[in-house]
């Protein structure tokens, strides 16, 4: 086996303003939402809603949303990613080069590829920084890579990362900080997913198996391997095991929904609607594990807006459980999902174990 460059990798995260402000909050709004694998709709009449109606009314809202967020570091989002990258480039070693990009806004997934090539890596590993597959994360972040590479003459090896939803390392920090807790001083559990419309979920079903009965996405198998829904069920159902908690402890629920289409179910706000109304509950303890570092839907989302309702319902307290966001063990856990991946470095070691 020749030697070889080093290893790229470009980790990446959807994305964020520029600043908490009208100007930004359009201009990522804008990119974001006309993303065809976000807003699912033909071409013509997608561009119209979003530059017409959401992006220019939405983004006042939205940047005093930003607002709140935003800390001395800026976007938490985009800190975390920087910390991340600060972190793991040591722990990799000199054998790899480390990128940060944003899907939308930036730094740009192009500038962080060019980074790269620039340093004439042999071959790149993608790892978006979302543990489930969706079509509008990762799915986005996988084509745009590939929109990159083809104008390129030299295109080096690429290995997407699709999911890793169950990665026990992973799973164990999300553990951590919920023992954090005293998980037997709450109401009820939630695990609290960022949703997607039941059309996208439908679309990537190619088994005519998606909601066809209340219970398809409980267990995980070759015929929804592929499913958002599932994958976050299958997440959930880790955590909750290595915490100690019953089926009975716990929901699955999905935030963050938009327009008036069906989404996927149970929506996380409901839920705390039916257990202050219906069940008095006083106490709620949320897992956001479909977000690698806190962001807006985690500290405003849920620790603010759903915080307020939660009160007007007769509920005293809803406690976020924190993100991964810069724990040594989550950035030593993505240090090692990149070596399981690296199939190069994998096949010269074995090579070199069995010659």
């Amino acid at each position: 086996m020749k030697n070889f460059g080093k290893t790229g990798v470009l980790v990446v995260n959807l994305g964020t303003p520029d600043a908490p402000d009208y100007p930004s909050v359009y201009r990522y709004l804008q990119e974001f939402l006309t993303d065809k694998r976000v807003i699912d709709i033909p071409w013509l009449p997608r561009n119209l809603l979003v530059r017409g109606v959401i992006a220019p009314f939405r983004s006042n809202s939205s940047a005093k949303l930003y607002k709140i967020l935003w800390t001395e570091n800026g976007s938490p989002l985009k800190y975390y990613g920087e910390r991340l990258v600060e972190e793991l480039q040591p722990l990799l070693g000199e054998e790899y080069i480390v990128e940060l990009a944003m899907r939308y806004q930036s730094p740009s997934v192009e500038s962080a590829i060019d980074k790269l090539l620039d340093r004439q890596v042999s071959d790149i590993i993608v790892l978006p920084l979302f543990a489930q597959y969706a079509s509008a994360t990762t799915g986005s972040v996988h084509e745009e890579v590939m929109r990159i590479l083809l104008q390129k003459q030299e295109i080096p090896s690429v290995r997407m990362i699709n999911s890793y939803y169950d990665y026990e390392p992973m799973i164990d920090v999300y553990a951590e900080n919920g023992r954090k807790f005293d998980l037997n001083s709450y109401d009820h559990i939630l695990f609290s997913f960022h949703g997607l419309p039941q059309r996208q979920l439908k679309k990537a079903d190619s088994c005519d198996y998606c909601l066809k009965t209340e219970d398809c996405c409980q267990t995980m198998s070759i015929k929804n391997q592929f499913c958002y829904s599932a994958q976050c069920h299958a997440t959930a159902k880790a955590i909750a095991a290595k915490v100690g908690l019953t089926e009975d402890d716990y929901t699955v629920t999905f935030q963050s929904r938009l327009g008036p289409d069906a989404w996927a179910q149970p929506y996380t706000i409901k839920v705390i609607e039916e257990w202050a109304k219906e069940k008095n509950a006083k106490k709620l303890l949320v897992f956001s594990p479909a977000f690698v570092c806190d962001c807006l839907e985690t500290i405003v989302e849920i620790g603010t807006e759903y915080q307020e309702e939660f009160e007007e319902w007769g509920g005293e307290h809803i406690d976020l459980v924190p993100s991964l966001n810069d724990n040594p063990d989550w950035i030593k856990a993505v240090a090692d999902l990149v070596r399981m991946n690296d199939v190069r470095r994998l096949t010269v070691t074995a090579l070199t174990v069995d010659g």
